[in-house]
């Protein structure tokens, strides 16, 4: 079969399984490596070692998976079916609620990993079904790719200066996943870029992990801290942090292509009760079983209970600071001091720095 008419098929394919658009990209990145090794160089990873280990293998799909010669790139819009038409006015009004704990919009669901890898997967059966054998791999965030690199020369979008996709269709709220096949598809034009003089999402960012246009310093990141970062967070940050306890939706909100942000039209990423908004108070009375209850199959698993905490307690003094209501103030207290020599070290630490942070009277 000849390759190129196999891709409107495969297009139609992919939006039945609930991808909302799919792109082919070719396999040369190698324009990409200099500035992979420059952000590497610096150490804007921070603790993300596994992003050294594999170094340029990123860059060189045909290095992580041998035979490799065109990478179908798939976007999957994540905005909740119920989100309202003000959407990113309620979520910065959320921000302004000490009270509330803020979790990712993307987190809220169901874990995409396993949303997407299932639908890739399924895709790339129907391909392979279509053409015969088929060498391929699916990937979702699971591996060394360069995601948005290949979504913007597989012509989904551009990459902003926030580092992340952004589409004229659909702003930057989507999930990337890739399919590597060594089926040699025709490639799509690259997208253009629309960002222009605009850099909302720099003045945006809580903690200047933005250090420049299109380059992230992922150590100042929220969401890096309250997800990747496996240890106390820079007591510098912690004020800048809120009371976001997942993640960080600030410079997506800021972004004016996000007014075209796509709903999805699946289920799976509903929010679950607990995880829209839910008050500090009530989430930090899960327990470890109640978590694990509360998370299963969601992404916000993966820190565990103890780093949940941590932020938690980061969130709480923040609060705790913020607001000069007396019985609000006893709340959090009594809150923060239960755990007392039953936490491990660093909580301790945590909960000492918001048990400090007590508001004026």
């Amino acid at each position: 079969m000849d390759p190129g008419a196999i891709v409107a098929p495969l297009r139609q394919w992919a939006r039945e399984l609930g991808f909302s658009q799919i792109g082919i990209a070719d396999i040369d990145l190698a324009a990409a490596e200099p500035g992979l090794q420059a952000w590497l160089a610096a150490g804007f990873h921070g603790a993300m070692g596994y992003m050294a280990a594999h170094g340029l293998k990123r860059a060189r799909p045909a290095e992580l998976v041998p035979g490799t010669l065109r990478v179908i790139s798939a976007r999957m819009d994540y905005l909740p079916r119920t989100a309202p038409a003000g959407w990113s006015d309620e979520e910065a009004r959320a921000l302004r609620e000490p009270q509330r704990g803020v979790v990712s919009v993307y987190a809220r669901g169901r874990d995409y990993h396993k949303v997407l890898r299932a639908r890739l997967q399924a895709l790339a059966d129907r391909l392979a079904a279509a053409v015969g054998p088929l060498g391929h791999r699916v990937f979702t965030d699971s591996a060394p790719v360069l995601e948005v690199e290949l979504a913007t020369r597989a012509g989904l979008g551009w990459r902003g200066k926030h580092t992340l996709a952004l589409s004229r269709e659909a702003g930057s709220m989507f999930f990337l996943g890739e399919i590597y096949v060594d089926l040699a598809l025709p490639v799509d034009a690259p997208a253009a870029a629309h960002c222009g003089s605009c850099s909302a999402c720099i003045a945006a960012c809580p903690t200047q992990a933005i250090v420049a246009p299109y380059r992230l310093d992922a150590r100042r990141c929220i969401s890096y801290l309250t997800i990747e970062h496996p240890g106390p967070i820079d007591p510098a940050l912690r004020p800048l942090i809120g009371n976001r306890i997942y993640g960080c939706d600030d410079c997506q909100l800021a972004c004016p292509w996000n007014k075209y942000a796509q709903r999805s039209p699946l289920p799976d990423f509903d929010p679950r009760p607990g995880l829209d908004g839910a008050g500090l108070l009530a989430l930090w009375a899960w327990d470890e079983a109640e978590f694990l209850r509360r998370t299963e199959g969601s992404a916000i698993r993966r820190i565990g209970h103890a780093r949940w905490r941590r932020n938690l307690a980061v969130a709480l003094g923040n609060a705790w600071r913020e607001t000069g209501d007396p019985p609000i103030g006893q709340a959090l207290a009594a809150a923060l001091d239960a755990p007392g020599s039953a936490a491990d070290p660093m909580l301790q630490e945590h909960l000492a720095w918001a048990l400090a942070q007590r508001a004026p009277a």
